[in-house]
């Protein structure tokens, strides 16, 4: 796979810790030079296989390379990152004694979550240790051609996962932190609740508008372009470049690297948020894992401020937040320091795994 520099006069070399690397990677041999025992960046970008990664951007501390037909300044669809942006303005709200924390979440919002969870406060959404149900099942390629057109509309989404799980009955809170994205989507429709004004037009007046973060977006959920450039995405053969941000609140948003590298950085600094809830970002629960918890291997990873604590192979602990959608998985990561800042967009094929090349860029990208 080709790769293209962004700016040529810096090169993207950070070492792979050794064992770090996905096997396929570190196997493979490279056409020409032999791999490097430590891996750079560039290395793992140029042997991505083209049958399961169609193209690749990274920028590592605002440095940006690509591979296969992807540009730098690429739109994409950023998924689950989305939730720190939401985490954010809630913490915002919260500073501003508008909502809070600990306050229970059907206080706000008793039309979308039913009686049996009224003990689940807004901090325990924010750190998903709520214990909602899972969500409803969503649209996707199994669906057939037309699938990334549908949207839901977030209550109705939350009322159908709430009714198709009427049967179980909610754990106790705080529960084991389990991942879900019905809990961002309660604290969206919590942001309208008091605000009076759509979670679009508070996250453009609280984030988007004051970083300058120009070609960042939550579109409408009639909305399935993508602006350009972007690059071309297809799944089992799909083309799912179009899609519906049905996922609003929990996963609809569209960015770039460049602006998420300016949005993580302003984050980390404090420039979002007072001091006490900026320790908020990187505070953990001290709960149990949940056991479908899985990115958070052993113990829980999500903190309060919606990211997600990583651990790299040398030991240090890194932030940051993963998000995908059908033909896009996407990150960012930085060290709690801002040493080091990698965002990263791969366009999987959908014929085989790529968290191996995942963790492998994470681990190259961050590391001294």
């Amino acid at each position: 796979m080709r790769i293209r520099l962004a700016v040529t006069t810096v090169a993207l070399a950070t070492a792979l810790a050794a064992g770090a690397a996905a096997p396929a990677i570190a196997a493979r041999p490279a056409s020409g030079a032999p791999m490097s025992a430590t891996p750079t960046v560039q290395d793992i970008l140029g042997r991505l296989p083209d049958d399961v990664v169609a193209g690749a951007l990274i920028r590592r501390d605002g440095v940006g390379a690509t591979a296969g037909p992807v540009t730098a300044d690429a739109y994409l669809r950023i998924g689950s990152v989305t939730k720190v942006f939401t985490n954010t303005v809630v913490l915002q709200l919260v500073a501003e004694h508008r909502i809070g924390l600990d306050t229970p979440a059907r206080r706000y919002v008793p039309e979308v979550l039913p009686e049996a969870y009224a003990g689940v406060t807004v901090r325990q959404l924010l750190d998903h240790t709520s214990g909602l149900p899972k969500p409803a099942g969503t649209p996707g390629p199994a669906d057939g051609p037309g699938w990334q057109l549908k949207s839901v509309a977030p209550g109705d989404f939350l009322r159908e996962s709430f009714a198709a799980a009427a049967d179980e009955v909610p754990p106790a809170t705080p529960a084991a932190q389990q991942y879900n994205g019905l809990n961002s989507l309660v604290l969206g429709l919590i942001v309208e609740k008091v605000t009076g004004r759509s979670f679009t037009a508070e996250l453009e007046r609280r984030i988007i508008r004051p970083l300058h973060l120009s070609h960042t977006s939550l579109p409408a959920a009639d909305d399935p372009a993508l602006p350009s450039p972007h690059a071309e995405v297809y799944l089992d053969g799909q083309d799912v470049t179009e899609q519906s941000p049905y996922p609003w609140a929990e996963g609809g948003m569209i960015s770039t690297a460049a602006d998420l590298d300016r949005f993580l950085t302003a984050l980390f600094r404090g420039r979002l948020l007072p001091p006490a809830q900026q320790e908020l970002v990187f505070e953990v629960p001290d709960v149990s894992n949940g056991v479908d918890n899985t990115n958070c291997v052993k113990d829980p990873c999500y903190s309060v401020g919606g990211l997600m604590r990583y651990q790299l192979p040398n030991g240090e602990y890194v932030w940051g937040k993963t998000g995908s959608r059908p033909g896009w998985d996407n990150g960012f990561f930085a060290t709690r320091d801002l040493r080091h800042r990698l965002e990263y967009s791969l366009n999987p094929t959908g014929a085989g795994n790529d968290l191996p090349y995942i963790k492998a860029l994470v681990n190259a990208g961050l590391a001294d």
